[in-house]
């Protein structure tokens, strides 16, 4: 349908990808995550999921006119508030305690609110913001998914490991698809739906997994709950901080992503998937192991190693080399102008 309608994903110069390319392939994940849950989870069991599908349908109309029209970012914004509005205050789904993360246990109410909104929108945003190259943002999807799922299948909290392997299942098929070279991409359609879920994932599992008779207890919950998600988040803030330190909005879109920096190093797309998800599997060994050290702690380790590893990648990119050259004396009047000394520069230059 996308391809009769020529509704493609059309390259400009800081998308990587060289042909236009159907980008629907969300309506196949929220259709693959939606008909199972509905299918496998009753409402009387868990009357919440009802309204994280509500939220999940809001994310599905936003996302899905942002691929084919285009829409701002503060309607996006607006979008993804009232998403996280249904979740909290319909679903009853919220962050009131941090289990002594930094000394913190119970939150005030209103702490608890903006903490979970923040939460929700900014892991919504991190799985938009790296979906940048073919079968990242799925296989980072698939690892998170999947191992909340297993995690909730254990501490019998049968609805939740459901809505897990359910969006692990769609990602998976979507997959088969989307590596590298693409036929199809997920568009915001389907990176906001994986941020969504994985969201509530996050915070049923913080919630849950240090309370006091869990079926499945962990220790540090907060800490291991992050760094599921570890890269989608810190590459997320990262550029955030980057866009804002520049008096940029953090909506507007660059090339600063971990992906972007990756590429400029020769690495293929596949390559550069299976590096992160590789590490970010690390990293959640490394924060169930040494949970013992506390979730500070393990949290403070793992941001000094990933930017320890950003500013590796920085620092030793390819950097264009420059010549001057002189351009078309009619066009331009004969000004000098300095380049980036590419293959197809000298090719142009030389003609």
């Amino acid at each position: 349908m996308a391809e009769r309608k020529k509704l493609f994903d059309v390259p400009d110069e800081r998308k990587i990808h060289k042909m236009h390319t159907p980008s629907l392939g969300g309506l196949g994940i929220f259709a693959g995550f939606v008909m199972t849950c509905l299918l496998s989870i009753s409402f009387t069991i868990a009357p919440e999921l009802q309204y994280f599908l509500a939220a999940a349908i809001v994310l599905f109309f936003l996302g899905l006119k942002d691929d084919i029209l285009v829409i701002s970012p503060i309607k996006k914004f607006i979008g993804q508030v009232i998403a996280a509005f249904l979740i909290i205050y319909k679903g009853g789904l919220q962050i009131t305690s941090m289990h002594g993360f930094l000394g913190i246990y119970e939150l005030p109410e209103m702490f608890s609110l903006l903490l979970t909104y923040f939460t929700i929108i900014v892991i919504i945003n991190s799985f938009n913001l790296i979906d940048g190259i073919d079968g990242l943002a799925g296989s980072l999807g698939v690892m998170a998914a999947a191992l909340f799922g297993f995690y909730f299948l254990r501490a019998d909290l049968m609805p939740y490991a459901i809505m897990a392997f359910a969006l692990a299942g769609s990602l998976i098929a979507f997959l088969i698809f989307n590596y590298h070279p693409a036929r199809i991409f997920m568009g915001d359609t389907g990176s906001m739906l994986i941020g969504m879920v994985t969201a509530i994932l996050a915070i049923k599992f913080i919630n849950v997994a240090e309370m006091s008779g869990a079926s499945s207890p962990v220790r540090e919950a907060p800490a291991i709950g992050f760094t599921i998600l570890l890269v989608p988040l810190m590459d997320t803030l990262r550029v955030f901080g980057i866009r804002i330190f520049h008096r940029r909005s953090p909506f507007i879109p660059d090339r600063n992503h971990i992906h972007h920096l990756m590429l400029d190093k020769g690495l293929s797309h596949t390559a550069i998937t299976l590096i992160l998800v590789t590490a970010n599997l690390l990293f959640v060994g490394f924060s169930y192991y040494f949970r013992g050290i506390g979730a500070a702690s393990i949290i403070v380790v793992e941001a000094c190693l990933f930017f320890g590893g950003i500013a590796a990648l920085y620092y030793t990119r390819p950097r264009p080399k420059l010549f001057v050259t002189k351009v078309d004396e009619e066009k331009e009047a004969g000004i000098t102008k300095i380049v980036p000394l590419t293959k197809d520069a000298l090719v142009e230059h030389n003609n």
